[in-house]
């Protein structure tokens, strides 16, 4: 049995049942998740200062997580930690942000990125960067309203961010769009079957590339 460590940056622990449970709907025979909350910051990352102040949660969990685990996931999408871990344990880590962007960009792919999360835009131009794509990257589109409040309403979450995907579609040029924010996971995967054009989830992205890794 290979075993994978979900990480919520968050202290939401209903975000971390979510998570694990999107996860696994995606893992294959032989392979078992196990999810760990933070146990202080904020419920929903919703800014740099926030991001960078879960980096020492993120190692934290993740250094007890390696020791029952074969593969480690960051389930925030600003990947808040990740170098520091996979630099630290001795197994293959990821994060939503860098695995679906991956994704988003493989074989030369435009793509944007929709969110609720207006003080994180930053952040995801740092990473598309970082990760050699930022030429491939369209932009942000963000939903309207405060985020939290958002988040706890999801039939108008999905509406928003459906607005939003499409405007990186249709006004902006992508050829994918991911949604962006491990609490958006269950409005990501609905989101998936509204468009022709891909949509990536980054829960989705991060399983199947840990998989491949393990």
């Amino acid at each position: 049995m290979k075993r994978i460590g979900l990480i919520n940056p968050n202290t939401s622990q209903a975000t971390t049942a979510m998570m694990v449970d999107i996860a696994r709907v995606y893992l294959p025979q032989g392979f078992a998740i196990e999810g760990l909350t933070a146990k202080q910051g904020v419920p929903m990352i919703l800014d740099e200062k926030a991001l960078a102040a879960a980096e020492e949660g993120v190692i934290s969990m993740g250094m007890e997580l390696a020791r029952r685990s074969d593969g480690l996931i960051i389930c925030a999408f600003g990947d808040p930690g990740l170098e520091r871990l996979a630099e630290t344990s001795d197994i293959p880590c990821i994060g939503i942000c860098q695995a679906s962007m991956m994704e988003a960009s493989a074989g030369g792919r435009r793509f944007g990125i929709a969110t609720v999360t207006p003080d994180l835009v930053g952040s995801f131009v740092a990473k598309a960067k970082a990760l050699g794509v930022a030429s491939l990257f369209t932009g942000t589109r963000l939903t309207t309203g405060d985020p939290q409040q958002l988040a706890l309403a999801p039939e108008a979450l999905l509406a928003a961010l459906a607005i939003a995907t499409r405007q990186c579609f249709e006004e902006d040029g992508a050829e994918a769009v991911i949604i962006g924010g491990g609490p958006l996971g269950q409005a990501a995967e609905q989101l998936q079957g509204m468009f022709t054009a891909p949509v990536i989830a980054p829960i989705r992205s991060a399983v199947e590339w840990m998989v491949r890794a393990l």
